[in-house]
């Protein structure tokens, strides 16, 4: 039930901040997009440090000068992975009228989803291969840092599921469908997570491997989509701001209480 909770609970923050198009009539000013973006990419950035290569690094100590070889492998095979998800699915930032991907004639509101759904992929894996860590019973891993990287993951979901709930209902689309976009976009994050908790038990050694690569793919999206997020349209620093605010809670989160 513990680990049942940990996975669930990212997913929950996203249908929360999805619902937000049931109470708020006007769509998310840009200054409110980029407070949100630079806020998720500030949570991501302190979770990939604290409560993955951190721990990746410091189980691989037994290597000595090389301790740091798995975490510097998991987390460039993490950027590249993301870098071939970016390419070959179809997809639309919100924001953006530029596609990126393939060609496909899928709707706007469907390639929308698909952007948010490419974040919410590494966000899965980083909390299911906490929990395999956790079940595998890895001294490093506790019970209370696997549940700290999920609520950190899932206080940066709720305003991501606002980011596309909302757009989507400027698209024209309707409440109960802007609210479903957004839930979908979550679904991916509890699937992610089991299907690297079923991984990683077969390959408990490679977990430091494990590890980085969700820090890497994490990574990979905070540089990619949420800084570019946060920074577009007339200057202004209060992405930044929320990027420093995000990145103090959780690391505040990791430190106390992980």
């Amino acid at each position: 039930m513990e680990t049942f909770l940990g996975i669930i609970i990212p997913f929950l923050g996203t249908a929360l901040g999805s619902a937000c198009v049931f109470f708020m009539k006007k769509s998310l000013g840009d200054l409110v997009q980029r407070a949100l973006a630079g806020f998720a990419a500030g949570v991501m950035v302190a979770a990939s440090i604290w409560s993955l290569l951190i721990p990746a690094i410091e189980q691989s100590e037994g290597m000595g000068k090389l301790s740091f070889l798995p975490a510097f492998v998991g987390f460039w095979v993490g950027v590249l992975f993301l870098l071939l998800l970016d390419h070959v699915i179809p997809h639309l930032h919100v924001g953006s009228n530029q596609t990126e991907g393939p060609k496909s004639r899928l709707g706007r509101s469907t390639m929308m989803v698909l952007a948010v759904t490419l974040h919410n992929i590494p966000e899965g894996m980083a909390v299911g291969v906490m929990y395999a860590g956790f079940l595998a019973g890895n001294a490093q891993i506790t019970a209370a840092s696997a549940l700290v990287l999920s609520l950190g993951i899932a206080i940066q979901n709720f305003p991501e599921g606002a980011i596309i709930s909302m757009p989507l209902r400027a698209e024209g689309e309707s409440k109960g469908k802007a609210f479903l976009g957004g839930v979908l976009s979550g679904v991916v994050e509890p699937i992610g997570a089991v299907l690297t908790i079923l991984a990683a038990q077969l390959v408990i050694p490679a977990l430091p491997y494990f590890l980085s690569f969700a820090a890497g793919a994490m990574l990979y999206v905070v540089v990619e989509e949420l800084i570019p997020e946060m920074s577009q349209g007339k200057h202004s620093n209060i992405g930044t701001v929320f990027f420093a605010v995000g990145f103090s809670v959780m690391m505040t989160l990791d430190v106390a209480l992980g």
